[in-house]
């Protein structure tokens, strides 16, 4: 009756809906109207994997999605794979705002019109993405909130001027809206299940060596893709074995897959503060 009453030319509905799709056809055409195109997408699904239900509560609505990511983010997650069932958890969101802040960067690097409006975030604004450059991963954000115990954007820009001088809150007001989910994120998911461990032998060792040699290297050096370039230059061998068991202070989450590899940290960070941070969690 809707379809026929409003002229609704195309439905979307969920694949639980489809037995009835027949019926709903002809009830629209005996009201005298056509029915619509139909697009039929997958079901959602929690972490475990089950079909997420209103009645067990065990999904997200849009508002708690936007409390802890940009809707840029929420978009992208509803553009890609429509058809394919999906995992709708918290833990989705860091990664769909890495995954946004990618496709941005693969947009404004290339000029071929083809790629960019295969790109999704030209549909995702409506064939006009911002110019906006992210220095910062919004997983490095949430690594850089957990390591230093931050509470305040002010201070978290700190970091992040110190380590991209260009960046500001007015020039880049997308990356600061992350700096305030990021705060949100840590303190309503990371802070309550944080864990501590104390290292192996192994991974003592290794740090020890990284304490040693991030220690020496100058503030605000610069990292490629998880090697510290001063220490890859001085063939310093204690990076690569200690690179994945360091996170921060070496305090342990389920983070997702896109967690930032130890040279980015530090290089935000700070080289001496990543070292003292090391320091501090040898002796405890």
């Amino acid at each position: 009756m809707r379809w026929a009453a409003l002229g609704v030319d195309f439905e979307m509905f969920g694949k639980d809906h489809q037995p009835n799709q027949g019926l709903y056809d002809r009830i629209c055409r005996i009201a005298g109207g056509e029915p619509p195109e139909h697009f039929v997408f997958e079901l959602f699904l929690d972490e475990h994997g089950q079909k997420i239900s209103k009645s067990k509560g065990n999904g997200i609505t849009i508002e708690e999605w936007l409390t802890y990511g940009p809707e840029e983010s929420i978009a992208l997650f509803m553009f890609q794979k429509p058809r394919t069932a999906k995992k709708l958890h918290f833990d989705q969101i860091p990664k769909a705002v890495d995954d946004y802040i990618a496709l941005l960067a693969q947009y404004r690097e290339t000029n071929d019109p083809t790629a960019r409006i295969e790109n999704p975030v030209w549909h995702i604004h409506n064939g006009n993405p911002p110019d906006e450059v992210y220095p910062v991963s919004f997983a490095l954000l949430l690594t850089l909130v957990s390591a230093s115990n931050a509470n305040d954007r002010n201070l978290l820009w700190g970091f992040i001027r110190a380590y991209a001088p260009e960046a500001h809150p007015d020039s880049n007001p997308g990356l600061d809206r992350l700096v305030g989910y990021a705060l949100r994120y840590y303190e309503d998911f990371v802070k309550p299940t944080k864990q501590y461990r104390a290292p192996t032998d192994k991974e003592r060792a290794a740090l020890g060596r990284t304490r040693r040699c991030s220690g020496g290297i100058r503030q605000g050096a610069r990292f490629r893709k998880g090697a510290v370039r001063d220490l890859r230059d001085r063939q310093a061998p204690c990076l690569r074995s200690a690179a994945r068991l360091v996170q921060g202070d070496l305090r342990s989450r389920a983070w997702p897959d896109t967690r930032p590899r130890f040279g980015s940290f530090a290089a935000l960070y700070g080289c001496k503060e990543t070292a003292a941070m090391i320091r501090a969690a040898l002796v405890s």
